[in-house]
């Protein structure tokens, strides 16, 4: 009863380590202040962002190889570390690709050092119950714009930009290693007896990382995942300026309005493990492309003023793209086994890097070639089919 009250321990400093750094889906607050500040138009004020999700995506592959032989709490704290370390150097930043040196590949490589520990250390202590617990720790990482938006909205009006980044590394320098020095993983003994109750349901052959690989079922995850996570980050960092220049909303209220959107953002995480978990990978990847393609068909109608809407299709979006951080673990899970999950999950999670470069540069140049974000709706469209 001990062991199983403890293991809750780790599901809620994950969730709180995971919030930290979800801060990284809060640059839609810094981007306005970032083109003023360093004069720079709608593709170059992306590239820290997209930069950043590309090296996180990295170095969670990384990662992922020392995870079964380095002590979680050691990782956490060198991973915490580092995103201190780039928070603090971008509030020295004078032009958008020093930003990008320091935002994007500093922060990104601490988010990805960190990132899979958690996961897998929930998934151990609790494998009767894989997709649902891994989507609740990750509940974290989609619902910290909820409270780092706004906070941060206030920072940058109160100290200015830089002074922000400053205030933000200094925090996470302190708080995520002293998180972390908690964790560990269960002994054997609990978590085969734990296994052995799931696998008297349905035993999972556990492949390795080239048979993996090998496999159709990879393939196609991996695609998808690509896609999916193209039109999630593409939106997730335009949020604002979709606000503002479709919609005709203030910075100001945009700000309250993601609020609204980290927490579907967040609960899309549990409820696309739950999906993933009890229906079959396909039917929730079909669910989500679904709901993204109502969604873009909504913000091609909406016109300006109209809040609703774009509160709706925007919720729409920020939840697909949490459901796809859970479909993805989830199904590595489910399709190839526990045993190898952190190597196999890295490869996976590649995925995100490359959805996060290409959607990211192409959204940026389709608004700047072709003068307006409607555009960017009937492309999303696309992807959805396609997906």
């Amino acid at each position: 009863m001990i062991k199983e009250n403890k293991r809750w321990i780790y599901v809620i400093l994950g969730i709180l380590i995971m919030m930290f750094l979800g801060t990284v889906y809060s640059y839609s607050v810094f981007r306005a202040s970032i083109e003023d500040t360093y004069i720079v138009g709608t593709t170059l004020s992306g590239l820290p962002y997209m930069i950043s999700l590309a090296s996180y995506a990295a170095f969670m592959f990384i990662s992922g190889r020392f995870i079964k032989t380095v002590n979680p709490k050691i990782i956490i704290a060198v991973g915490g570390l580092l995103v201190a370390f780039g928070w603090v150097l971008s509030s020295f930043t004078s032009n958008i690709y020093t930003l990008t040196l320091t935002y994007g590949i500093v922060i990104g490589a601490g988010v990805g050092v960190i990132y899979g520990v958690p996961m897998d250390v929930v998934a151990k202590w609790f494998p009767e119950s894989k997709g649902f617990i891994v989507g609740l720790v990750l509940l974290g990482f989609g619902l910290s714009p909820f409270i780092t938006a706004p906070l941060s909205r206030v920072l940058i009006e109160r100290f200015g930009l830089h002074n922000t980044f400053l205030i933000l590394g200094l925090s996470f320098g302190i708080l995520i290693p002293l998180f972390g020095a908690a964790f560990k993983y269960p002994v054997k003994e609990y978590e085969t007896q734990k296994i052995k109750k799931d696998d008297d349901k349905k035993k999972i052959k556990d492949f390795d990382t080239v048979e993996m690989i090998k496999t159709k079922t990879f393939k196609g995850l991996y695609l998808n995942f690509i896609i999916g996570t193209m039109i999630g980050l593409t939106v997730i960092g335009l949020t604002t300026m979709i606000g503002t220049e479709i919609i005709g909303i203030s910075e100001v209220n945009v700000a309250f309005f993601m609020s609204l959107f980290a927490v579907f953002n967040g609960v899309g995480r549990p409820i696309f493990g739950w999906l993933t978990d009890n229906l079959s990978s396909k039917k929730a990847m079909v669910v989500s492309f679904g709901l993204i393609f109502t969604a873009s068909l909504l913000m091609i109608f909406a016109g300006r003023g109209n809040a609703i809407l774009y509160g709706i299709s925007l919720s729409i979006y920020w939840l697909n793209l949490g459901g796809w951080l859970a479909i993805a673990p989830t199904s590595t899970i489910k399709l190839f086994g526990l045993k190898n999950y952190s190597q196999n999950y890295g490869v996976v999670f590649t995925a995100y890097g490359i959805g996060a470069l290409v959607g990211v540069g192409t959204s940026g140049m389709i608004i700047d070639i072709l003068g307006s974000f409607k555009y960017l709706f009937y492309y999303i469209i696309l992807l959805s089919i396609l997906g």
